[in-house]
C-alpha cells in the first residue's frame, strides 16, 4: 500500500510524449500537376465503376483521371481530369450524357470564411482537422474561463518571465503556483504555455500560430515543478481551486498509472459545481491513466494526420474522444521561461490532443450550451467515428461540426417557437381582443430576443475576427438571455438574462409610453421564443439544477407570453 501510494504522489507528471516531433508530411490532397482550376474537371463517377470500365472513359475522353484524395477508400468514386480550353465544352457535355458519370463540373475553390493571418497557421494542420476555420465563424470562445492545470503559462511579465509574444492578445485571469504557494503561476518548463497555446493562442495577429479558442481566457495554475512533475496533493489543490475560482473548463495534460483518491475527490467537486474536466489519457500505449480515468472526465486519446491512433497513446473503455496529438505546433518557452526565450515547438502526446477538446468545449460554452454533459454529448455527437471506441471514443474531434449544429438547432427551434408563438398570440388578440400592433417594431424586437441583433448571425456565419472588434460582431448575433456570455466573468448560471427579468424591467419601465409597447411586446415573444429553446435542449448549467431551470423557463415563458399579450393589444388601456 505504501508503495502505490508513494507512486502516486511522484507519478503525476506532464503526458508529451516529446519535446520535439517529427515534421514529415502526412498525405495530401493530389491533383494533376496541371491543375489551373478553369481547365480541371470534377468528376464523381458511379460508386460500382470498375478500374477497367475507368480506363475506358480516360481513353474516350482523352485524358488521365487521377484520384482527387487517392489514400481514402470511403469517399467515392471522385476523380480529377484536365480539360483543356479548347475541349472543355465538348467532355462537359459527353460526359454529362454519361451513364458511368453521376455528376460533373469544373473545378472550383472553396474558402472558410475566415483564415487567420498567423504565418505559421498553415504548418497546424491539427486545427485544420477538427474544422477550427468553420467553427471560428460562429465561435471563438467569448467570454469563457479555462484552466490549464499544468507547468505554469506564460502568461505575465514578472521577476524575469515575460507573457508569451504569441500570447499578448490573450486574456489571462488570475491563477495560483501550488509548486511556491504564491499567486505566479508561470511556466519554467515550457509545456503549460504549449498546452495553453492550443486552447487560445493569440490568433490573426500576424505573430506565430493560432488557438482554437483564441477568444476564451486563461487561468495558469500550476501544480508541476521545473522538471515536469507534481504530486497528487498538488492537483488536487489546483483543481479545486480553478473550480472555486471561475474556471468553466478544466485541462489536464497530465497523469500518473495509478488511481489517487484525493485526485479523484477533487475531480468530483470541480463536476459538482458546473466545471467540464477534460484530461489526457496517457502515452503509455496500454491502460488510460489518471485523472483521465476518472467516471466523467473526458479523457482524450491522441490521433496522428491519418487519423489513425497515435502508437503511443492510452486506450480503453474509458477513452471519450479523441484528438490531434502527433506533430502539435504552438509557441511555447524555453531557458526556464528567462529572458524571453520562446520557440515554436511541434510536441507529440496525449497532453497535446486534451486541449483540442478544451478549445473545443470553450467554442460550445460560448454558444450557450454551459451544462457539462451537453458539451460532452454535443462533441460526441459530432465526432467523426471511428472504428474501434476503446481507441478513439466516441470518434474524431471534429469542432465544425460541433459548433455549425449548435448554431443551427439553436435558430431553428427558435425560430419555429417565435413564430408558433407569434401567430398564436396574434390570432387570440384578433378574435377575442381587438387589433394587433403594427408588425414592424415587434417583429424587429422579436428576432432580437430570440436570436440576436442580427437574426441568424450565428448559423449564417460571423468573421472570426480577433481583436476587441471581435465581441462587438459576437455580440450582434446573439439573443438577449446569452448577452451576458461575451463577458469574462459570466454570470449565466444565475440565468438572469434568459429567465423574463429583462422583458418584465422594459414592460414596468416603459409601458406607459404608448409607442414603445410594440417593442416590449415583441422583446417578450422573443424571450418566450428563447425559453423555449432552453426547455427543449435543457443544456444550460443553473446553480439550482437542470430540473428547476426547466420549471422555472416554463413559467417565464408563460409571463412572457402574457407580457406580450397586454403590449401588443392597442386597445389595451
Amino acid at each position: 500500500m505504501k508503495k502505490s501510494r508513494l507512486a502516486t504522489v511522484v507519478g503525476i507528471s506532464v503526458l508529451a510524449f516529446a519535446s520535439t516531433a517529427s515534421s514529415a508530411e502526412g498525405p495530401s490532397f493530389l491533383a494533376p500537376d496541371h491543375t489551373d482550376g478553369a481547365d480541371t474537371l470534377v468528376l464523381d463517377l458511379r460508386d460500382d465503376l470498375s478500374q477497367d470500365e475507368r480506363n475506358a472513359l480516360a481513353a474516350e475522353i482523352g485524358g488521365e483521371l487521377v484520384d482527387a484524395s487517392p489514400h481514402v477508400t470511403d469517399d467515392g468514386q471522385i476523380f480529377l481530369t484536365h480539360a483543356g480550353a479548347s475541349r472543355r465544352a465538348a467532355i462537359l457535355e459527353k460526359l454529362r450524357g454519361d451513364t458511368r458519370v453521376e455528376e460533373v463540373e469544373r473545378l472550383m475553390a472553396f474558402d472558410a470564411l475566415f483564415t487567420p493571418d498567423d504565418p505559421r497557421f498553415a504548418e497546424q494542420w491539427h486545427l485544420s482537422r477538427v474544422g477550427a476555420e468553420s467553427a471560428w465563424n460562429r465561435s471563438t470562445g467569448t467570454g469563457v474561463v479555462v484552466a490549464v492545470i499544468d507547468t505554469g503559462v506564460a502568461c505575465a511579465d514578472d521577476g524575469g518571465f515575460t507573457k508569451g509574444t504569441d500570447l499578448h492578445g490573450t486574456p489571462c485571469v488570475a491563477g495560483w503556483n501550488f509548486v511556491t504557494d504564491d499567486d505566479k503561476p508561470w511556466d519554467d518548463h515550457g509545456h503549460g504555455s504549449h498546452v495553453a497555446g492550443t486552447i487560445a493562442q493569440t490568433t490573426n495577429n500576424g505573430v506565430g500560430t493560432a488557438g482554437l479558442a483564441f477568444g476564451a481566457a486563461l487561468m495558469p495554475v500550476k501544480v508541476l515543478a521545473k522538471n515536469g512533475s507534481g504530486s497528487n496533493a498538488q492537483v488536487a489543490d489546483g483543481i479545486r481551486w480553478a473550480a472555486d475560482h471561475g474556471a468553466q473548463v478544466i485541462n489536464l495534460s497530465l497523469g500518473g498509472p495509478f488511481p489517487s483518491s484525493v485526485v479523484g475527490n477533487a475531480v468530483k467537486y470541480a463536476q459538482k459545481k458546473g466545471v467540464l474536466v477534460v484530461a489526457a489519457a496517457g502515452n503509455s500505449g496500454r491502460a488510460v491513466g489518471y485523472p483521465a480515468g476518472f467516471p466523467g472526465v473526458i479523457a482524450v486519446s491522441a490521433s496522428d494526420r491519418n487519423d489513425g491512433l497515435a502508437w503511443f497513446s492510452s486506450r480503453g473503455p474509458e477513452v471519450g474522444i479523441a484528438a490531434p496529438g502527433v506533430a502539435v505546433l504552438q509557441q511555447t518557452i524555453c531557458n526556464g521561461g528567462q529572458e524571453k526565450c520562446e520557440v515554436f515547438g511541434s510536441f507529440n502526446g496525449t497532453s497535446m490532443a486534451s486541449p483540442h477538446v478544451a478549445g473545443a468545449a470553450a467554442l460550445l460554452i460560448s454558444q450557450g450550451v454551459t451544462a457539462p454533459d451537453a458539451v460532452k454529448a454535443r462533441l460526441y455527437d459530432t465526432a467523426r467515428p471511428k472504428d474501434d471506441p476503446k481507441l478513439f471514443g466516441a470518434g474524431i474531434l471534429d469542432a465544425g461540426a460541433a459548433v455549425g449544429r449548435t448554431a443551427m438547432l439553436h435558430d431553428v427551434v427558435r425560430a419555429l417557437a417565435l413564430a408558433f408563438l407569434g401567430i398564436g398570440l396574434a390570432r387570440w388578440i384578433h378574435q377575442k381582443r381587438g387589433t394587433f400592433a403594427k408588425a414592424g417594431p415587434w417583429i424587429g424586437a422579436a428576432l432580437f430576443g430570440a436570436t440576436g441583433l442580427v437574426p441568424f448571425a450565428h448559423t449564417l456565419g460571423l468573421p472570426g475576427i480577433a481583436g476587441p472588434a471581435a465581441r462587438i460582431v459576437d455580440l450582434l448575433g446573439r439573443p438577449l438571455g446569452d448577452m451576458d456570455l461575451v463577458s469574462d466573468v459570466s454570470f449565466h448560471k444565475f440565468a438572469l438574462l434568459a429567465l423574463p427579468l429583462p422583458t418584465l424591467a422594459a414592460f414596468l419601465l416603459g409601458f406607459q409610453a404608448k409607442s414603445f409597447r410594440p417593442i416590449i411586446g415583441g422583446l417578450a415573444l422573443g424571450q418566450a421564443a428563447y425559453l423555449v429553446s432552453m426547455v427543449v435542449f435543457r443544456e444550460q448549467s443553473f446553480f439550482l439544477g437542470t430540473t428547476v431551470l426547466t420549471a422555472l423557463a416554463s413559467a417565464g415563458t408563460v409571463a412572457c407570453l402574457w407580457i406580450a399579450r397586454v403590449a401588443l393589444d392597442e386597445k389595451t388601456a
